[in-house]
């Protein structure tokens, strides 16, 4: 599957720097990092029986009697 990802120019010199240092490409390090955030978050998701909060979600404030 192809996607494409807008990346500014600072942080695609960064990873390209990162790439020619670890001798991979610049698609490997980009793969990898997107990777290690899914696994990370979903490890995070399951510690937590609660669902995650979205925007459009409303807070319910506790009544003041």
């Amino acid at each position: 599957m192809a996607t494409s990802v807008k990346l500014d120019d600072d942080l695609k010199n960064r990873i390209q720097h990162l790439a020619e240092m670890r001798h991979r490409s610049a698609h490997w390090i980009m793969r990898e990092a997107i990777r290690d955030y899914v696994e990370r978050e979903g490890k995070r998701g399951k510690l937590s029986n609660r669902r995650p909060w979205h925007p459009g979600q409303l807070i319910k404030k506790p009544d003041s009697t």
